[in-house]
């Protein structure tokens, strides 16, 4: 990955959710669990990555990626904070992985 494609229209969808560029950013580049997003990918390639902002938070990252001169850009679609419940059933199933 090369980098970020940025616009005004997800730069809005995640300032809505109160995310950071830097925390999306962060997320898409860090260890992240990763998985396709069939229901939004009429067009294109789209997935939706779990991973942690730098305070530790669980955020949501709906994204695609293209091709932009020889670059491969990660384009986010939408960002949002996970609610607790979420959290608490991701980490279930991340330990059950692990017990396995």
């Amino acid at each position: 990955m090369d980098g970020f494609d940025w616009d005004d229209g997800n730069q809005e969808k995640r300032r809505k959710h109160g995310l950071t560029l830097e925390e999306v950013e962060h997320i898409l580049t860090g260890p992240l669990a990763v998985t396709a997003d069939l229901a939004h990918s009429d067009e294109e390639a789209r997935y939706i990555a779990i991973g942690r902002t730098p305070s530790g938070r669980f955020a949501f990252v709906a994204f695609t990626e293209r091709r932009r001169r020889r670059r491969l850009l990660r384009r986010p679609i939408s960002a949002r904070f996970m609610h607790d419940r979420e959290v608490r059933r991701y980490e279930q199933a991340l330990a059950k992985v692990r017990d396995r």
